[in-house]
């Protein structure tokens, strides 16, 4: 298998995308520079729950919102050896997993890896009160009151990376590789919860290399969100400039196989100043849209 590198832009509006639970539930916040932040584990958990729905056996699972013992999920499986557990538990396949197995604790390392994303803007929080009602008995009510948090608008940038030669140790396959690629376009709106209702995938692109080698960084990097009005709240009040991120990819397209992608038609992407599509500004690759 090839190497992958991933960009992953989604974003919030009046939701919480990862709340803290050291911190009442409030978004990851870096306070210094009023960036928001989730955590990769989140990410990991969205694509699980695809998973899940999608019928796929997994590792990390709870029943009941009860996490399942190590020894209960194998248990499952019928057998206790390497290749039956790889064969049958996709998510230890694409981002490994510390497990017991024959008496021993074995160690996978996945090749499927995610950083943190952060926002592209400066975040605002809003906070709440909440007020819940719950029956005390005859025909009684007592009153709670909470806090809710959330995010006004966080344009979220997520790097990610699919490594070739740890692909072969815990046996992924390129179907599983197009999974992912369905999970990252589907699974966040389709999963949604009251604190996640109100995120969009915005752009998704796994480029493919050529070799098992190849690794041209953080893409995030290379772009830049242009905010068309202050404190912007929805995604027609952004435009996503891709220029340098495209003279990249096309000062190294000797070494790039295809680009996996999909783009949100209500994300305005520019190159050089102009307004393009992404599938017409990166033409000069083969691309392959996820559908």
């Amino acid at each position: 298998m090839n190497n992958s590198e991933i960009l992953y832009l989604y974003d919030a509006s009046l939701t919480n995308p990862n709340g803290d639970p050291d911190e009442e539930n409030r978004p990851r916040m870096d306070y210094e520079r009023d960036i928001n932040l989730v955590s990769d584990l989140r990410l990991k958990r969205y694509v699980r729950d695809y998973l899940t729905s999608r019928g796929k056996k997994i590792f990390v699972t709870t029943l009941n919102d009860v996490p399942v013992k190590p020894e209960e999920i194998i248990k499952t499986l019928g057998a206790n050896d390497v290749d039956t557990i790889l064969d049958n538990l996709i998510d230890v396949r694409m981002f490994g997993a510390t497990m017991p197995i024959k008496g021993e604790t074995k160690t996978f390392i996945g090749p499927i890896q995610f950083n943190w994303g952060y926002s592209l803007n400066k975040v605002e929080l809003l906070e709440t009160s909440i007020t819940s009602h719950f029956a005390t008995g005859e025909g009684k009510t007592q009153g709670a009151i909470g806090k809710d948090y959330r995010v006004k608008y966080s344009f979220i940038a997520f790097s990610g990376v699919v490594s070739g030669k740890r692909a072969v140790k815990t046996k992924l396959t390129e179907e599983d590789v197009l999974l992912l690629d369905k999970a990252m376009k589907y699974a966040i709106p389709e999963l949604a919860t009251r604190s996640k209702i109100g995120q969009y995938p915005r752009l998704y692109m796994r480029v493919e290399y050529n070799d098992d080698e190849t690794i041209l960084g953080d893409f995030r990097s290379l772009i830049k969100l242009e905010e068309k009005v202050e404190n912007i709240r929805n995604i027609n009040e952004v435009s996503l400039d891709l220029t340098d991120l495209y003279k990249y990819l096309l000062k190294n397209k000797d070494k790039i196989h295809c680009i996996n992608y999909f783009a949100d038609e209500n994300l305005e992407t520019k190159i050089n100043g102009e307004v393009k599509t992404f599938k017409e500004a990166f033409s000069e690759f083969k691309l392959q849209e996820v559908k």
